[in-house]
């Protein structure tokens, strides 16, 4: 039965996926575009921000496997079949990205290299006081996939970790913390704080005035999860006050972030492209493979999305 590649990237990104897809699964037959006699017979749908209603008038789909690990989209979207298993992108490759990229922004932030950047700017030589890495409380929000492979490095670093989460978890050399109560102490312990949560509506907007005054006078913020968890006016706030000390921001409400927005130009913001860990179609394809073949040798599916969790 035919696989349908849905996504909205450019036709030499799509003839990438669909290359690695192809070495993933031979044998499979893809399709990427429509059509009436084929739409029957399609049974799994590989998408990536499908363009909306292409899921929809598929009769035999069994599974709507993510090329993402993101899937609040095709979660807002009410086209996408309810009844259909949606599996999201889990890519160990993946997970190791964002984990470099964390511990890039946390050891900036510890070791002063962003103020060493602004200084550079300004032709102002400056030394300061070198901390160790077990005087720094970085408090990770979200220890899913991405999150738990985060805290696991950073605490593999030396740095004194706290873990917050929905759910309890335990992961070794993490202090793990659970619940909407333990949210605000975890912050009060935290010189930095990296965001790593689902977007979901208990998340959306989280960071906001109340959850960055919980935090110390001078602590940092790190976001590599999705620029709807922040207020953004809140944050401009905090920095404007002198609260927080600086935020390195790889997501935000609107992307591309427009040209006169404020983050641009404020000395205590580092922003980055959304690039903190990309999709690399040689690794996402084997794991989006694994999770068609189980389906075709009637094994459990891997990474299913609870719809009501929203994640």
């Amino acid at each position: 039965m035919p696989i349908l590649l849905a996504t909205d990237a450019r036709p030499e990104e799509n003839r990438t996926w669909l290359d690695a897809l192809s070495r993933a699964l031979p044998g499979e037959h893809f399709v990427t575009a429509r059509r009436a006699q084929i739409d029957p017979t399609i049974d799994v749908a590989m998408v990536a921000n499908p363009t909306p209603g292409n899921l929809t008038g598929l009769p035999s789909l069994r599974l709507i496997q993510s090329l993402w690990a993101g899937v609040n989209g095709l979660l807002n979207d009410a086209s996408v079949p309810s009844d259909v298993p949606l599996a999201r992108l889990v890519d160990p490759a993946m997970n190791d990205a964002m984990a470099q990229s964390a511990l890039w922004a946390v050891l900036g932030l510890h070791r002063g290299f962003f103020a060493c950047a602004r200084h550079q700017r300004e032709h102002r030589w400056g030394t300061q006081v070198q901390r160790r890495a077990d005087e720094i409380g970085v408090a990770v929000l979200g220890l899913g996939q991405m999150g738990g492979r985060v805290a696991r490095s950073l605490a593999h670093e030396g740095y004194r970790v706290i873990g917050w989460s929905e759910r309890a978890k335990a992961i070794d050399g993490v202090v793990c913390h659970a619940g909407a109560n333990a949210l605000l102490p975890v912050l009060a312990q935290a010189d930095i704080v990296v965001n790593l949560l689902p977007l979901t509506s208990a998340t959306i907007g989280l960071i906001n005035a109340d959850t960055l005054a919980a935090l110390p006078d001078g602590a940092s913020f790190v976001n590599l999860a999705r620029g709807a968890h922040v207020v953004e006016a809140d944050l401009l706030s905090a920095l404007d006050a002198g609260r927080l000390q600086h935020a390195v921001l790889d997501v935000f409400a609107t992307e591309p972030l427009p040209v006169d927005h404020p983050f641009w130009d404020h000395p205590r913001v580092t922003v980055l492209p959304h690039m903190a860990a990309q999709t690399d179609p040689r690794t996402a394809a084997q794991m989006a493979a694994a999770n068609v073949r189980a389906l075709r040798e009637g094994r459990t599916l891997a990474h299913l999305v609870d719809r009501a969790r929203g994640y």
